[in-house]
């Protein structure tokens, strides 16, 4: 080794030791005749002293500068009393050099590694080995900490870690797949996972029992700040499995990892679980934040009696009353209604509860006093409150009421930072149906067992239940998963339903099916978005702070200039021949 001690390791007991090491230069200052060098590796800063009478030691770091890689010798000592920096763990002591050499120079970097600033994103990923040394380094200590304690939870519980192929055929997962061309079978395709999700069904006929694994998969969708278009899962499967097994013991998880890992505190164990209904009726979403209120209250048949047409008019009317917040501006509100304009409503009607206790609104006089005397009991207001009202079809209400709850509960502080508020969603729909061609397709993962089977002969699939439920934390789903389909007849008619004819269904599926020729047992599992339960252990605004090399909000990476256009050879290696754009 180049060192004999890390730069976080020695203390006053290593005084008067001979010690050899190395890192960056952090920080070089000069003082009176004296240069002090902050030196730092991953472990953490140590402070050096040079002196002009170690002649050669002094010129070589006389030139030094931050980010330069220096090894050192030279003996430790203690710091006087008045120079002893109580912020680092290495502040009693320093060690005075008496050799250095030079293993690296470094330019200039485009943004200070010691800096506490903002540095913009863009140039952080075009560099991110240098954003590494700094904070976001930490971040992947502490993942691989976090995947270690997960890794040990499954283990004692008796699963196996499998790996499974990268390069597979496509499946109908709810993304496009990124496809991958083939050299020796022309005009041909691999794609790659956007889950593991048949191979870890056959690993289940194969008898492996309970099977876990951290899985990389790929899904060519749009960005936000909770995704990216290679991520990685936590994949478990289980056989003769029920939906309390796979809950409990992987709720028993979450509460390790985040007692383990954070001070968040938990509200409730076992966490609440609502259905998939419930949660849309109360919050407007499959993903409720339910560390504050600011439950949805259908107010339709109270205002049908009013005389504002935009009621009376809407298929369905709800709002959410903000507690506190009559002392909002006009131009406030006004920002809210341009909000809930670009998610889909077609305006934002509000009243102010002030301390009179009556509603104050451009639309009061449109509200009878016994319509403002029902809306103050459905609604629960009182003075100070402020109700916000969107009126529409039920989806858009949803929709739109449940963004802006969200937003309204970060903005004014509702939603504790220290609690941790989890919770199952269940009983979800196995169909949703387009409102612009009726058609319907998949809402959920298609491979689930059906809860009602009978349903599926119904002329509408409103009703058809998956086996389906979702973990979802302060607003975010981080896992989900299903009792499996284990009935080949079944899963045929589960897909006839959304124009599956049964050559199309073999020819997509048949490898898979002829498993169920041989003994296929009831198994079911979950699968966890790993960076984003990480982005909210780490208090992180997206995932693109927990992963090492991520892409930017355009599926780009800056750093290694990717995707980019390949050699025309490497394009006839595969087949492929470009059209011209456009």
């Amino acid at each position: 080794m180049l060192r004999t001690h890390t730069l976080g390791e020695l203390r006053p007991k290593h005084a008067g030791k001979a010690v050899t090491l190395a890192g960056w230069v952090h920080r070089r200052r000069d003082h009176g005749g004296l240069i002090f060098i902050d030196l730092r590796d991953r472990d953490g800063l140590t402070q050096l002293v040079l002196h002009p009478e170690q002649e050669a030691a002094f010129k070589t770091v006389d030139g030094a500068r931050p980010e330069w890689v220096l090894q050192v010798t030279g003996a430790v000592r203690k710091r006087s009393k008045e120079t002893i920096n109580p912020d680092l763990a290495t502040g009693e002591v320093e060690v005075a050099v008496e050799q250095v050499n030079v293993l690296a120079r470094s330019q200039t970097p485009p943004f200070e590694i010691d800096s506490q600033g903002d540095v913009g994103e863009e140039i952080r990923l075009k560099h991110r080995y240098l954003d590494l040394r700094k904070e976001v380094g930490d971040r992947i200590r502490r993942r691989h900490e976090v995947i270690k304690a997960i890794r040990g939870f499954y283990d004692a519980q008796g699963f196996t870690e499998v790996e499974t192929p990268l390069l597979t055929s496509s499946s109908p997962e709810g993304a496009r797949d990124f496809v991958v061309p083939s050299r020796v079978h022309p005009h041909q395709f691999y794609a790659l996972p956007q889950a593991p999700q048949l191979f870890k069904q056959l690993l289940m006929v194969g008898g492996m029992d309970r099977y876990y694994q951290i899985a990389r998969v790929f899904r060519d969708e749009d960005l936000r700040a909770d995704r990216q278009p290679e991520f990685t899962q936590i994949d478990v499967e289980m056989t003769f499995a029920e939906e309390e097994d796979v809950i409990g013991l992987n709720e028993r998880l979450a509460t390790d990892i985040t007692r383990q890992f954070t001070k968040k505190k938990i509200p409730k164990t076992p966490f609440p679980r609502l259905t998939y209904r419930e949660a849309l009726e109360r919050f407007g979403t499959d993903r409720p934040d339910l560390r504050f209120g600011m439950e949805l209250r259908d107010v339709t048949d109270v205002v049908r009696k009013s005389d504002f047409k935009v009621f009376t008019d809407a298929d369905q009317v709800k709002a959410v009353v903000v507690p506190d917040a009559a002392d909002l501006s006009r131009g406030e509100i006004d920002t809210l209604t341009t909000f809930a304009t670009e998610e889909g409503a077609k305006g934002l009607a509000w009243l102010k509860v002030p301390k009179s206790g009556t509603f104050d609104s451009p639309i009061v006089k449109f509200l009878p006093d016994d319509v403002q005397k029902a809306l103050h009991k459905a609604l629960g207001t009182k003075a100070g409150d402020l109700a916000l009202f969107v009126a529409d079809r039920p989806p858009v209400v949803a929709k739109v009421l449940s963004a802006i709850r969200h937003r309204i509960g970060r903005e004014r502080g509702l939603a504790d930072p220290d609690v941790f508020a989890f919770a199952w969603i269940t009983e979800f729909p196995m169909y949703e149906r387009d409102d612009d061609t009726g058609r319907w397709d998949f809402s959920h993962n298609p491979f689930s067992m059906v809860a009602n089977p009978e349903a599926l002969d119904e002329e509408s699939l409103e009703e058809v239940r998956g086996r389906q439920y979702d973990l979802v934390l302060n607003g975010e789903e981080i896992a989900g998963g299903a009792i499996r389909n284990h009935d080949p007849e079944l899963l045929r008619k589960v897909f006839g339903k959304v124009g599956y004819k049964e050559d199309h269904f073999e020819k997509a599926f048949g490898h898979f099916l002829e498993a169920f020729k041989y003994g296929m047992p009831p198994h079911g599992g979950i699968a966890w978005g790993l960076d984003r339960f990480l982005m909210l252990l780490m208090d992180q605004p997206n995932i693109r702070e927990v992963i090492a090399f991520p892409k930017n909000q355009r599926a780009e990476d800056p750093m290694m200039q990717a995707p980019r256009e390949l050699e025309p050879e490497q394009l006839r290696d595969v087949h492929i021949q470009l059209r011209k754009r456009d």
